[in-house]
């Protein structure tokens, strides 16, 4: 068998990783979800998740990665031979082709957008003709589901190239452009008028609209912007060496995405306010704010195509994170077959997603638990599928997996305190499950 893969730095690693958590998750969605459920209140609550919940999970998936040096599924074999363990890498690679399946009309809409602003039609709009443009643009089923296409068509390129010459040269090059892009965007933003009661809305929490949905929703977040609890980052750390830090570039990564997450909320809300738009307009936030706020800029629209390449890229370091689970379980790590599954997959992917591509259009009626299928896929991932993944997990490390044997494994490359040891394993033990069944007993109102 060929020997398999690993990451050529550890820079590489972190940004790779990085690049799979902030995605869509922290630019597109968190700034809609936040706007939809009181701002400041939710981040606040995002925060602490992404502290407690988020962080241990993190390291608890890179522990049994590097433990095993496997694939999603193996890795859960290796370390508990003879039992269902395995599972938890398959719901993994399940709730990956679900999201990656709408997680890729989305990546479609930043094509889509990108090729409208090149050829000039985004020029010279307000922010009404920009709500209007993208609705025509979502609503068309051909458009959509073309850049649906092309989107995948460049996930399965990278991935299909392998982990150092694809997934981590992608990375390398466009996560560093996109955080300097994103500071500029946000020194804009914040210095419009009336961004001041957008920056407030962000950073100053009101308690008062808080709900339990805002709790499952905030819990929910931390999961998708960290993309734990599917196992992809045992999927990715299975590819480092011994001589690298886990605990520290699981605080790089956490601390990477929540200031992303700042930036994306400093980027959007002084905009929404400033042009008296509505914060929680839905997942619609991003396309119609970004446009208006670039049109004050000199030069605005050539900032606009850059940041829009660039948006992209962070988008697609998502999506080769999605396929990457999958296509490395079922080609078991050879280079050989890496190629012919990346295609095989990601076209099954594309034609399971064809039906959210169209719920912004022909198939916008249909609805199942009042939601379209669409929302209805975005729900089970983010809020049902997650969860659970992410408390099995949970419960694996300390049920499954030796408290000396992980010790030994976190200490290697970081020389990391028994003290600080022991309150991750107090976290992941204790406090991760209890708060997620809390939450998920809470949503299904049995609680």
């Amino acid at each position: 068998m060929s020997q398999r893969e690993q990451w050529s730095s550890k820079i590489g690693f972190i940004l790779a990783a990085a690049g799979s958590a902030i995605g869509l998750g922290a630019i597109w969605k968190f700034p809609y979800i936040a706007g939809q459920n009181g701002g400041g209140a939710f981040f606040l609550i995002f925060i602490l998740f992404t502290l407690l919940l988020g962080l241990p999970l993190l390291l608890a998936e890179f522990s049994i990665g590097r433990t095993a040096e496997s694939n999603a599924v193996d890795s859960y074999r290796k370390i508990a031979p003879g039992t269902r363990w395995h599972w938890v890498g398959i719901l993994g690679m399940v709730t990956s082709f679900i999201l990656l399946s709408f997680y890729s009309v989305i990546g479609g809409w930043i094509v889509v957008y990108l090729f409208k602003a090149i050829t000039g039609q985004l020029n010279n709009l307000s922010s009404d003709q920009y709500a209007e443009v993208f609705g025509a643009t979502i609503s068309n089923p051909v458009t959509s589901v073309f850049v649906q296409f092309l989107f995948i068509l460049m996930t399965i390129i990278v991935v299909a190239k392998g982990v150092q010459k694809g997934i981590e040269l992608a990375s390398k090059i466009m996560m560093p452009a996109l955080f300097i892009l994103f500071i500029l965007l946000v020194v804009r933003a914040v210095t419009l008028d009336n961004a001041m009661a957008g920056i407030t809305f962000l950073l100053q929490p009101d308690f008062s609209k808080v709900t339990s949905q805002t709790i499952l929703e905030a819990m929910g977040q931390s999961f998708f912007t960290l993309s734990v609890g599917v196992s992809v980052m045992v999927t990715y750390s299975s590819y480092l060496p011994k001589t690298q830090s886990l605990p520290r570039s699981a605080i790089s990564i956490v601390a990477m995405n929540i200031f992303i997450v700042l930036l994306a909320g400093l980027a959007i809300f002084p905009a929404v306010f400033a042009f008296d738009l509505e914060p929680g307009a839905g997942p619609v936030l991003l396309f119609n704010v970004l446009p208006t706020v670039f049109s004050q800029l000199p030069f605005g629209m050539l900032f606009f195509i850059a940041f829009l390449v660039l948006f992209l890229f962070a988008a697609l370091t998502s999506a080769f994170s999605m396929l990457e689970i999958i296509v490395s379980v079922i080609s078991k790590g050879e280079p050989e077959k890496r190629k012919k599954w990346s295609w095989i997959i990601g076209l099954s992917i594309f034609i399971f997603g064809i039906p959210s591509a169209l719920s912004f259009g022909i198939l916008g009626d249909i609805t199942l638990f009042d939601k379209t299928i669409f929302d209805l896929a975005d729900f089970a991932v983010s809020n049902v599928l997650l969860p659970i993944g992410s408390l099995l997990i949970a419960l694996f490390v300390p049920m499954k997996m030796k408290k000396t044997a992980l010790y030994e494994e976190l200490k290697q490359g970081s020389g990391l305190k028994r003290g600080l040891f022991e309150t991750w394993f107090f976290l992941i033990r204790f406090v991760a499950p209890l708060l997620i069944v809390i939450v998920m007993l809470d949503v299904l109102g049995l609680f």
